[in-house]
């Protein structure tokens, strides 16, 4: 049995990983890295790194969604669910801070307070319900799934590094949605899907530009 103050522990040395640089390391190999850096222009650098730091900044969310919700869930099956779904995303978020630095950028100087309240968000889910936090989990996913198909679209056509992180990262993210919908999450209406879309822009349009 896991004690509040271990868990507690490991929840700040996640935190940690996730938002010092370099601190994390990946579990699989970044899919750019078999592909040759492309030469692009001002605005198309400028273009690639906006959208990876958005990326980035989404993985630093999800990373504190789930450590919320893994600390706070009651089923053992569940926290298990959360916890494995997080180390991938890991790798996700080692991909994205690479590629940033790559591309001459970094990281958002907000990523410390998305990562707070994306934490407070996932345990107070998890306090609500299971079903409740992986249906959150679902939604979370599916919204990020979308961002991604977009962001894919309009990186320059030449950054195939880019597109490659991004294309894994959506085969990883529509299986971690189906599984939070498997595990008996609850289908958010489309209210409350909307809603959650115009936060969400809230997010990216700032981390774009810082």
């Amino acid at each position: 049995m896991i004690s509040f103050l271990d868990k507690a522990v490991l929840q700040f040395d996640r935190a940690l990983q996730t938002l010092v640089p370099h601190a994390a390391t990946a579990s699989r190999p970044s899919p750019a890295d078999p592909l040759s850096e492309a030469e692009l222009d001002q605005d198309e650098l400028k273009h690639s790194s906006g959208l990876m730091r958005i990326n980035h900044t989404g993985e630093v969310c999800a990373q504190a969604l789930y450590a919320g919700q893994a600390t706070t869930a009651k089923l053992a099956e569940v926290r298990q669910e959360m916890e494995h779904a997080a180390d991938e995303e890991i790798d996700h978020l080692v991909w994205c801070e690479q590629r940033l630095y790559d591309l001459g950028s970094k990281p958002s100087i907000l990523n410390p307070l998305f990562y707070g309240a994306s934490f407070v968000i996932g345990a107070g889910a998890g306090l609500i319900s299971d079903k409740l936090s992986l249906g959150f989990v679902a939604a979370t996913e599916d919204q990020v799934c979308v961002h991604l198909k977009k962001h894919m679209a309009t990186l320059p056509s030449q950054d195939e590094k880019s597109r490659a992180v991004l294309t894994q990262m959506h085969i990883d993210e529509a299986k971690h949605k189906a599984m939070a919908l498997d595990a008996g999450g609850y289908a958010f209406p489309k209210p409350i899907m909307a809603i959650m879309t115009q936060v969400s822009k809230v997010m990216t349009t700032t981390t774009y530009r810082v």
